[in-house]
């Protein structure tokens, strides 16, 4: 019995050793592509958008006195010098964002791909008792990525539009202590977050951005704030070193998120991180990982089981039944690449279930295979196995299968003499007729 049970246990630890190798792997195929796959995502729908306000200043060019020589006479003239340009207060913003979300599939990540409609409008006023010309700088708030219907008006005049580099650019001329409102709309794609920065954009566009995520970055102004974000998606995020809504509405097919300031001073961007969709490869390799303990309880209950009806199972049947399990994680882990991973673990699952099933009608009986041997897989590797799907339940799932186990047992095994089902010689003994 004691080299029975020492063949199983290596076994056991041939197949779990086997199991971490799968595990591995697939986390390498996965996290080993993702820097890759990400970019790629980016080249062909686009990046991360974070956009700013746009620039407004007012330009002129400086003039000066300077005395010249004409014909042997010094005279005095007005001649034009350096450009000087002044940036313009927004008194009022008016933003509004419609975010759609589309997933796209690379290898075994999903990528939380999104469409975003963005309409601003911005209040500024003509500080001057004089008419004069003003420059509009739109920075877009991405360099990869595609932007479709960029339109820039004024009081609802479209303005003649020019691209410099990652921005749009307009001018025009306002009466004197004239408001205006400018309406800049466009239409575009961008991956994971979309961010709302009050930073203002620079002369070539960009904006005054330290790191990444928003954070350490210079202190912002913005007055009389208004933006809207609606989304068809729920399950989002805020991220770190970012403005919580003011003011949320769940709607029939997502949220209405607003953000609504008087005066505000802050150092932080507005973010809505996409929700994510459930990984296929990294669900694979934890699926992996933890598929010794579904294949401990199974050996554990198929051996106190046949013990109890007088199948004592050799090693080489075990042997076969981890092959068995083996099969369930390796046919999910190269079936998620191509398919849905519901689809690929229920594959697999009928796949693990036949083979074991078919396998123990032959070595024991049908009733032991369909019902003892069938249940048990069907409770440790499958329903175990699915615990994954829901994250943050695995271990309480697990932690309740496992008590409920112990109870099963202890109450199938209670008046059990085990010193006898150890020691054949005493079992036989016992049998003889006093």
């Amino acid at each position: 019995m004691f080299k029975r049970i020492a063949a199983i246990a290596f076994i056991f630890g041939c197949t779990a050793v086997a199991w971490a190798i799968l595990g591995s792997t697939i986390f390498y195929r996965t996290y080993n592509a993702e820097s890759g796959l990400s970019g790629r995502v980016a080249s062909t729908w686009g990046a991360p958008q974070a956009q700013a306000p746009p620039a407004i200043a007012r330009e002129w060019k400086e003039e000066k006195t300077v005395e010249v020589e004409e014909k042997g006479k010094k005279t005095t003239r007005t001649v034009s010098g350096r450009l000087i340009s002044e940036p313009v207060k927004i008194d009022a913003s008016r933003v509004a964002a419609a975010l759609h979300i589309d997933y796209r599939q690379k290898g075994l990540l999903w990528f939380s791909t999104y469409t975003v409609d963005f309409d601003g409008a911005y209040t500024f006023q003509n500080p001057t008792p004089r008419e004069e010309e003003f420059v509009i700088q739109l920075p877009f708030p991405a360099q990869q990525a595609v932007y479709d219907n960029v339109q820039l008006l004024l009081d609802d005049k479209p303005l003649a539009v020019t691209f410099s580099g990652s921005q749009a650019v307009a001018r025009t001329r306002l009466a004197a202590s004239a408001k205006s409102v400018l309406h800049a709309a466009y239409r575009s794609q961008g991956l994971d977050s979309w961010r709302y920065s009050f930073s203002r954009a620079n002369a070539d566009g960009s904006t005054a951005r330290d790191n990444a995520d928003g954070s350490g970055k210079e202190i912002s102004q913005a007055r009389d704030f208004h933006l809207l974000v609606k989304t068809d998606f729920s399950g989002f995020d805020f991220p770190d070193n970012s403005l919580s809504p003011t003011e949320k509405r769940q709607t029939a097919n997502g949220w209405e998120l607003e953000w609504n300031y008087q005066n505000l001073v802050s150092g932080f961007d507005i973010a809505l991180k996409m929700p994510q969709k459930l990984q296929p490869g990294p669900l694979a390799g934890r699926i992996s990982y933890f598929a010794p303990v579904s294949l401990f309880f199974f050996f554990f209950l198929v051996f106190i089981l046949s013990t109890l009806r007088g199948n004592d199972l050799h090693p080489m049947n075990y042997f076969f039944l981890a092959c068995a399990f083996f099969a369930f994680h390796l046919l999910l882990a190269y079936l998620a690449d191509h398919i849905s991973i519901h689809a690929a673990f229920l594959i697999s699952s009928i796949v693990s279930v036949v083979l074991v099933i078919s396998y123990l009608r032959l070595v024991v009986d049908p009733r032991f295979a369909l019902v003892e041997a069938g249940l048990t897989q069907l409770i440790y590797l499958v329903l175990f196995s699915y615990a994954f799907f829901f994250e943050g339940f695995t271990g309480l799932t697990v932690t309740i299968g496992s008590i409920l186990t112990l109870f099963v047992v202890m109450q199938m095994t209670g008046r059990i003499r085990w010193e006898e089902k150890f020691s054949p010689a005493l079992a036989r003994k016992s049998a003889l007729p006093a």
